[in-house]
């Protein structure tokens, strides 16, 4: 008989059956608020990450990347790719899973699917930088980019910062169509519109989340006013841009980690002393957010690991309040640890 595997040979695995388990157990809009209060904590002690622009492999088709950090006490890594050509073959435009270790050993502590996961992170993240840079009491946003993060963006800006209409638009319109019918029913007032122009009017925060690896031009400086906050967060990898230069000039720009987002973010089209602000150094008070009514100000987002590492912590953290994993026999753990050969040859 085959000898059964040890304890320590299991870890916890969240497939994307146990994602969607925790996520509609909870509550969309819930856990990208709990998701939110990890991320705000983790940037809260960002000194004490180790921290390393993602590792990315370029190709005419799209990218993969790995995005790892640590604090000392647990490492977290996440893989995910950008393929925006994949949809017209019948395939995401996003993937990811990830790993959370324990420092001290080295052994994986949960392995988990990150597609749905970093729609929810990345959400939560803009949600959580418009509290400190978004006009306040600002109600109405525009989704420029109605693809797959559209509706999670929708649903985290409600829930942390009270919005209550939101103005679509989509090149595709049955993407728009999409949207509107998947955030019925939940709160907000849906407006669909003919153009990006009519989805900026009247819209106190606008973002841009489109797919096409092409430096573009999704907002034109004069559509951007006095006192919007901007969130732009599809622009993620070189040679992928959605504003116009003269936006930025114009604009009080916020940004993740520099000197990754100098090389994927909107900030790639400026000189690389352009002067920005860290989003953490705002979060501690080290650092002003929006300082006047008038201001434009910009969240500059690519999407960094701390984010993603964060989110790790929050899914291990829900392991034992929804029982939605299951373990899996992924280390190898012979009784002697020098007879990994012995081990493999008695299950023979």
């Amino acid at each position: 008989m085959k000898p059964a595997p040890s304890r320590l040979a299991m870890v916890p695995f969240v497939s994307v059956a146990h994602m969607m388990e925790i996520v509609n157990g909870i509550g969309p809009a819930q856990v990208m608020t709990e998701l939110a209060d990890y991320i705000e904590a983790d940037f809260r002690r960002w000194e004490s990450f180790d921290k390393t622009p993602r590792v990315a492999a370029h190709s005419s088709d799209g990218v993969i990347e790995l995005m790892p950090t640590s604090d000392g006490e647990n490492y977290g890594f996440k893989y995910v790719n950008g393929h925006p050509k994949n949809m017209r073959e019948g395939y995401q435009t996003v993937t990811a899973f990830g790993v959370l270790s324990n420092v001290n050993n080295g052994y994986p502590i949960l392995l988990t699917e990150m597609t749905v996961l970093t729609a929810l992170r990345t959400a939560a993240t803009s949600a959580l930088a418009a509290k400190h840079l978004a006009p306040k009491d600002a109600r109405t946003m525009a989704m420029i980019g109605n693809g797959a993060q559209c509706e999670f963006q929708a649903l985290a800006f409600r829930a942390l910062l009270g919005i209550d209409e939101v103005r679509l638009y989509d090149v595709d319109g049955k993407a728009t169509e999409k949207a509107a019918r998947n955030l019925a029913g939940s709160g907000l007032r849906v407006v669909s519109c003919a153009s990006k122009e009519e989805a900026v009017t009247g819209a106190e925060i606008v973002t841009t989340c489109t797919a096409d690896k092409q430096n573009a031009t999704i907002l034109t400086d004069n559509m951007v006013g006095a006192g919007v906050h901007i969130n732009a967060i599809g622009g993620d990898c070189p040679g992928k841009t959605e504003l116009h230069r003269d936006i930025l000039l114009r604009s009080s720009i916020f940004v993740e980690y520099p000197p990754q987002t100098r090389i994927e973010g909107e900030i790639q089209q400026l000189d690389p002393d352009h002067p920005v602000t860290e989003l953490w150094e705002v979060m501690t008070g080290r650092a002003p957010g929006r300082r006047s009514a008038s201001e434009i100000t910009l969240f500059d987002s690519v999407g960094f690991a701390i984010e993603d590492f964060s989110a790790l912590r929050y899914i291990r953290d829900q392991l034992e309040r929804t029982g939605a994993y299951i373990e899996l026999d992924m280390l190898a753990d012979p009784d002697d640890p020098r007879d990994l050969f012995g081990m493999v040859r008695r299950a023979g």
